[in-house]
């Protein structure tokens, strides 16, 4: 078994600490029989995938919040895919560890925070009365790829990028008394208990990237590269388009030219890309398919997916 440095062993003893008075029940919490809000939308329309494009115009107000619906769902389901993979990669993490240290046991339950969001967001999604849209099957599949090759480093570098991006946007979201009351409490929830899991991925991949040598780096840069594509570019489902009367291809077309779409996505993770560029994450191969994602400076804006 691997013995937990004592400045690790801090750490999680106050994140076990925080934990205990500051954990929610989304099913308790939350009131669930509260009808939604006509006419409020579900998560800030300047940040709708074509918010500022001819066919956002084309719309009208009723077709806008309802693409704000869908989109919310969307991104819901591929939180609950990747709330999915990072439980599989925490697990591979303490697997061979000492449960009685603080930092397995506070592995344990941020798997069990992970599990009730998971929850909370599939409850949000059936109120919704959208589809579970997920990933589609192109990223299903090297979602099952990427998940054996993230290892601790890339591992926590990953989750670190979607929990931060989330929460920028949640952060907004929650404040923003014109959405649905409901996408408001989900998400609190989030952000508050994200905020640990933060920090615990932080100090983790520090203290991890520190003491790697120039291949382990070389590898993980490419494969967190891989990881932060596949998260950014499945955000929204073709079929939230289709649920609203749009053409899919046609939209997501329109989607991934859309320079304030671009600019939300580059908002939302301008404080994660500064983080992981300051440590050296992105450089080399990898740093491509940053670039794709949108979330670096890059010479055109055509969206063209490498993985496609």
């Amino acid at each position: 078994m691997t013995i937990a440095p004592p400045d690790r062993e801090r750490t999680a003893e106050r994140l076990l600490r925080t934990s205990a008075k500051h954990s929610y029940d989304p099913l308790t919490e939350i009131d669930w029989e509260a009808p939604l809000v006509e006419g409020r939308p579900f998560s800030p329309p300047h940040r709708s995938s074509l918010y500022g494009t001819a066919l956002w115009e084309e719309l009208g107000e009723e077709r806008r919040i309802e693409l704000t619906r869908h989109e919310t769902a969307s991104v819901a389901s591929v939180g609950v895919w990747f709330e999915c993979l990072l439980i599989r990669v925490l697990m591979r993490h303490i697997y061979d560890q000492d449960p009685t240290t603080k930092h397995v046991q506070y592995a344990l339950t941020e798997i069990g925070d992970e599990t009730r969001h998971s929850v909370m967001f599939a409850r949000m999604i059936d109120k919704f009365g959208c589809p579970a849209y997920g990933p589609d099957r192109v990223a299903r599949l090297l979602g099952r790829s990427v998940v054996l090759v993230l290892r601790q480093i890339s591992g926590f570098a990953g989750a670190l990028f979607v929990e931060e991006i989330l929460d920028a946007l949640q952060r907004e979201a929650m404040a923003d008394e014109t959405l649905q009351p409901l996408s408001r409490q989900v998400a609190r929830i989030h952000v508050v208990e994200e905020a640990r899991h933060i920090r615990y991925a932080k100090q983790e991949l520090a203290r991890q990237w520190t003491a790697a040598g120039p291949f382990a780096r070389a590898y993980h840069r490419l494969v967190l590269g891989g990881a932060v594509y596949l998260a950014t570019t499945r955000l929204v489902h073709p079929g939230v388009y289709a649920a609203v009367g749009l053409d899919p291809r046609r939209a997501r077309r329109v989607a991934a030219r859309n320079p304030h779409y671009r600019q939300t996505l580059a908002w939302a993770a301008g404080k994660v890309v500064a983080e992981l560029g300051g440590l050296g994450m992105i450089k080399g191969p990898g740093r491509r398919l940053w670039r794709r994602a949108g979330l670096l400076p890059q010479a055109d804006l055509r969206g063209r997916d490498p993985l496609a």
